[in-house]
C-alpha cells in the first residue's frame, strides 16, 4: 500500500510540472525541422542583439531541456521581457518547445541549428 501511494505522489507532482514532463517528451529531429527560426540569433558564436539592448545572446546547446522548456514558457506568459522572444515564444505549442529544448538539450557542444 506504501509503493502504490509513493507512486500516487510521483505521478501527482510530475502532472504539476508540465515543463519537466513536456520536456521529456520532445523529439530531438523534430526540434531540429522547427529551430531554424532559432538560428538567426543564437547559431551565431558571441552574437549580441541591439534591441531592445545591447545583449549577449545566450547559448542553447547543452542546456537542460526543462530549463529551456520553462524559459520558453516565460516568454509565452510575458513573465520575461525580450520583445522578439516574447514573439517567437507566442507562436509556440507546448509540443514545440518541448521539441526545440529537446533538440538544444542533446549536444553540449551545439551553439545552432546545423
Amino acid at each position: 500500500m506504501k509503493r502504490l501511494s509513493a507512486i500516487c505522489l510521483i505521478l501527482g507532482v510530475t502532472a504539476l510540472m508540465p515543463g519537466v514532463v513536456q520536456a521529456a517528451d520532445g523529439n530531438p529531429a523534430a526540434g531540429k525541422d522547427k529551430s531554424s527560426m532559432c538560428a538567426g540569433c543564437h547559431g551565431i558564436p558571441g552574437y549580441k542583439t541591439a534591441f531592445p539592448v545591447t545583449y549577449s545572446v545566450p547559448k542553447l546547446g547543452g542546456q537542460h531541456a526543462a530549463y529551456l522548456v520553462k524559459a520558453l514558457q516565460a516568454y509565452k506568459n510575458e513573465d520575461r521581457t525580450h520583445p522578439s522572444m516574447r514573439a517567437i515564444a507566442a507562436g509556440l505549442t507546448d509540443q514545440d518547445m518541448a521539441d526545440l529544448a529537446a533538440y538544444y538539450a542533446t549536444a553540449s557542444t551545439r551553439s545552432a541549428s546545423k
